[in-house]
């Protein structure tokens, strides 16, 4: 079964093709046909100007036509498009997908912070890892922040904060969002430590892991995370670039994302954290594929 899966979020829009096979032992594989990511960057719109402009939307309109034409070559037999915070703040979303529906005969949806933390909780990373420990999801956007907390097969919480990277970068987050997150967080993690290990999913975690060098399945420790916001910090966005050969829309917003990983990690108590490389488009093909079994 070959499914789809579009995700439009504050920073880029991507689609993940892939197939879903069953093995002889019951087990689900998911092969990745196609991956694609278009920077965007619609909360550069967004959290500044509170829409999305029209040439940002015409963008998204033609890279749609564009995931459309190869989900037709791909030959797919299903998929589904989410938009997440920068179209749930945006003034002129519903409009716009509206608009997305008309031209390209896409229905995307805009799903809660909550849906977000939902979906991503389906790739179901944490039941392969150590049953006696404790796995918290961060998943960093450039909208919004999603965290959940797995431990012996149930879910603790799952919790969507406000607070992503373009909205730092655009100054949009504030003291009382930044402290009721920590409260939150040390509140709600203060029975699972220290046995707190942390899951990061999004582009700026899996760079870091990229250029760290390590091992598929070994994780990354909270102090180096802490040495690579430092150094970043003190880089130029140039320097970055010619460096680490960071696109332009991953340059600027790595610097606030690690901030972001290495205060919830602080907060939890976790030293450490595993890369997956997943992400909320594999979350929606797995989503897709149980819902379609269902039937």
């Amino acid at each position: 079964m070959i499914l789809a899966a579009i995700d439009i979020g504050s920073n880029a829009a991507r689609l993940l093709i892939c197939e879903a096979s069953v093995y002889k032992d019951g087990t689900v594989d998911y092969t990745k046909l196609c991956l694609l990511r278009i920077p965007l960057r619609l909360g550069f719109d967004v959290f500044d100007k509170g829409y999305v402009t029209d040439k940002k939307k015409q963008k998204l309109i033609e890279t749609l036509k564009a995931y459309k034409l190869l989900m037709s070559i791909y030959e797919v037999e299903d998929s589904k498009a989410f938009a997440t915070s920068a179209m749930r703040d945006a003034s002129n979303g519903k409009e716009i997908l509206t608009e997305i529906l008309s031209e390209t005969g896409l229905r995307v949806d805009i799903i809660t912070g909550q849906e977000e933390a939902n979906i991503l909780y389906e790739t179901h990373i944490a039941e392969k890892l150590n049953e006696s420990k404790a796995y918290m999801y961060i998943d960093v956007g450039g909208g919004s922040t999603e965290i959940s907390l797995f431990s012996n097969n149930r879910t603790i919480f799952k919790e969507s904060f406000n607070i992503g990277t373009i909205r730092m970068l655009h100054g949009k987050v504030t003291d009382e969002q930044w402290e009721h997150m920590k409260w939150y967080i040390k509140t709600h993690t203060r029975a699972y430590q220290p046995n707190i290990e942390a899951i990061g999913t999004g582009g700026n975690i899996n760079k870091i892991f990229s250029i760290s060098k390590r091992k598929e399945g070994k994780p990354l420790s909270l102090q180096l995370l802490k040495d690579y916001h430092k150094e970043l910090s003190n880089t130029s966005l140039d320097d970055r670039k010619h460096l680490y050969q960071f696109r332009d829309d991953r340059a600027d917003v790595i610097v606030p994302a690690m901030q972001i990983y290495t205060s919830i990690m602080r907060w939890a108590a976790a030293d450490e954290i595993y890369v997956p490389k997943i992400g909320l488009a594999d979350g929606l093909i797995k989503m897709l594929y149980n819902q379609r079994k269902g039937k």
